[in-house]
C-alpha cells in the first residue's frame, strides 16, 4: 500500500500567488506618476482671467463681422472679398470716435485659423474693443 499522493511529491498544487509581477507593475505605475505630477503643477503663479458672462446689448454702431464654417467674411450680411478688404473697412471704422465696438460671430465649425484672421485685421486697424459673440448652451445640457 501506498502513502501520500498518487501522482507522487513533485506534482503538488502552489496555492500561493506570484507577487513579483504585481509588484512590477506597481513600481512602474508609481515611477510614471512621478514623472508626470511635476507637468500637472505649475510653478509659476499667474493670475488666470475669470470667465463672466455679460448680456450686452447690441448698438446700431457696432460691427458684427461673422465667418461662417468655410471661413468666409462677412460684415454684417455682405461678404467681404479678402482680408486686406477686412482691415482697409475695418481702419475706416477704428478712426470714429468713439470708437465701435467689433463683434465677431464665429460658426462652431469654423477653424480657428478662419477667426484668428479676423482678430488680427482688427489689430491691424487698430480696433481697441474685440467681442466675441455666443450663444449658451441649452438649460439642463
Amino acid at each position: 500500500m501506498q502513502t501520500g499522493s498518487p501522482f507522487g511529491e513533485e506534482d503538488e498544487v502552489v496555492s500561493t500567488i506570484n507577487t513579483t509581477p504585481l509588484v512590477d507593475v506597481m513600481l512602474v505605475l508609481l515611477i510614471i506618476f512621478l514623472i508626470t505630477i511635476p507637468v500637472v503643477t505649475s510653478s509659476i503663479a499667474v493670475q488666470l482671467p475669470k470667465e463672466a458672462i455679460e448680456i450686452r446689448e447690441t448698438r446700431p454702431e457696432n460691427v458684427v463681422i461673422s465667418v461662417d464654417r468655410s471661413g468666409a467674411i462677412y460684415w454684417y450680411d455682405s461678404r467681404v472679398s479678402s482680408t486686406e478688404a477686412l482691415v482697409q473697412r475695418l481702419e475706416k471704422v477704428s478712426v470714429m470716435r468713439p470708437q465701435p465696438e467689433v463683434h465677431i460671430r464665429g460658426d462652431h465649425a469654423a477653424r480657428y485659423e478662419s477667426v484668428g484672421r479676423v482678430v488680427y485685421a482688427c489689430q491691424l486697424a487698430g480696433i481697441t474693443s474685440v467681442s466675441f459673440i455666443t450663444e449658451p448652451p441649452a438649460r439642463g445640457g
